[in-house]
């Protein structure tokens, strides 16, 4: 699984949160979330069929000269996988402002992330899933002018 914040770059501040999950299938739980693509089902707050170049299409409709993304990955067993995908497709649509309210009150329900302290706020719970034991951080960078060369972004580690 991997939590996926939107950070300001002028305040710091989280702007968004998401949730990818890899289980029998691949999805983004992007509660609150405005991406759009023609060819990425999506129902509710769901995005279906996420493969790399899906996932690129993500990252770059959040990161641009204003924001930057903190990817943040962590194993888990494949029934927590199938649970986690579960619990966001029930969970339907969220209201705005509820990203991380609802991502954290999903995680809390699994395996392993009990312990997580309930937040309304991306930086909080980027913070909170930063303590979870094998936690591995990617940060991700693009300009207004997008930094994708042949499918290749830009990345600070």
């Amino acid at each position: 699984m991997t939590l996926i914040t939107m950070i300001d770059n002028g305040t710091q501040s989280g702007a968004h949160t998401a949730l990818i999950v890899n289980g029998s299938q691949r999805v983004i739980f992007d509660p609150a979330g405005s991406f759009q693509n023609e060819r990425v089902p999506r129902r509710d707050d769901v995005l279906y069929g996420i493969r790399p170049a899906v996932l690129a299409a993500y990252k770059g409709a959040h990161a641009r000269s204003e924001y930057h993304i903190v990817l943040q990955t962590v194993e888990v067993r494949p029934d927590v996988a199938e649970q986690a995908i579960r619990l966001a497709i029930a969970r339907g649509s969220v209201g705005d402002a509820q990203c991380a309210a609802s991502t954290i009150a999903l995680l809390k329900q699994l395996d392993g992330f009990s312990q997580m302290s309930s937040t309304l706020f991306p930086k909080r719970l980027m913070n909170n899933f930063a303590t979870l034991p094998g936690v591995q951080t990617e940060k991700y960078y693009e300009d207004d002018e997008g930094t994708i060369l042949d499918g290749i972004a830009k990345v600070q580690l």
